[in-house]
């Protein structure tokens, strides 16, 4: 058995390839998806999710657990590549590595897949342009206890490293399905699950209407919001009070609030 690859040079060609799998065109070439850090690493791997390479360096690492996990993952069949230091610096894009970079297959679903419970609670995030706040999206979706992701009409990709780091490995704990606003509708509406979409342009008080029934909250893009299909159709049209001189808040941070709120709802309300 040949001994295991170390890579110490930046220029060498494996570091060169990570880089290039930094642009979209190039991981949907190959369908993968690039993971760094160890919780994110770790919820995937977790979750089953097949680790086909890791590169891990020991300088870097930040505790103790590391190994345990490389150890995980060359159980699972990963091919498993030590970096020096300036090797493994130059594939992070993180201002702090903490020594651990995975690749892996893209996570693809149709709505098709799906599998839901008889009532549902369901995420619908419309043309999210911000790679951060798709990923806090998903982080938030697993908090609590979403069933499903639906990533409509998509202007960020769902597999950007910047979304696997802010949604913290969460993309591998949710079921996440990219698809058109029409077919997300189409679906929404075939299976009589209500539709709450998020406007400033209405009465109804968030905390007001009723989401112990199956429900998607529909959130839309950070400087449009919804369009006007999706408002048309909608069941309920909700908003958040604004009690300042801002006019909205960060479609995370309204994400989140009205998902607790169903949250409290559905399990606290009694």
């Amino acid at each position: 058995m040949p001994p295991p690859e170390t890579i110490t040079s930046p220029q060498n060609p494996r570091v060169k390839h990570v880089l290039r799998l930094r642009k979209h065109s190039e991981r949907d070439a190959e369908g993968v998806v690039l993971i760094e850090g160890y919780r994110e690493i770790r919820r995937a791997v977790d979750n089953r999710h097949r680790i086909t390479t890791l590169f891990h360096s020991p300088e870097h690492f930040l505790g103790t657990n590391e190994g345990k996990l490389i150890e995980d993952c060359r159980a699972a069949g990963a091919e498993i590549i030590e970096c020096g230091g300036p090797a493994f610096t130059k594939m992070s894009y993180r201002d702090r590595p903490d020594g651990l970079l995975a690749i892996a297959p893209q996570v693809t679903r149709k709505l098709a897949d799906l599998k839901l419970p008889a009532n549902p609670l369901l995420l619908v995030c419309v043309s999210i342009e911000k790679p951060g706040n798709l990923g806090t999206m998903l982080r938030t979706a697993d908090a609590t206890g979403v069933d499903a992701v639906l990533v409509c009409d998509p202007t960020t990709d769902v597999h950007n490293p910047n979304v696997v780091r802010a949604s913290v490995g969460t993309l591998f704990t949710v079921p996440v399905v990219e698809c058109g606003s029409a077919e997300a509708r189409a679906w929404l509406r075939e299976r009589g699950i209500q539709t709450l979409a998020t406007t400033p342009d209405t009465e109804d008080i968030y905390f007001n209407v009723d989401m112990r029934a199956p429900t998607a909250l529909i959130l839309g893009c950070e400087q449009l919001g919804l369009d006007q299909e999706w408002l048309a159709q909608a069941g309920h049209k909700i908003r958040i009070p604004m009690l300042g001189q801002a006019d909205s808040l960060n479609v995370s941070a309204a994400c989140t609030l009205v998902l607790y709120e169903a949250v409290r709802q559905r399990k606290y309300s009694g």
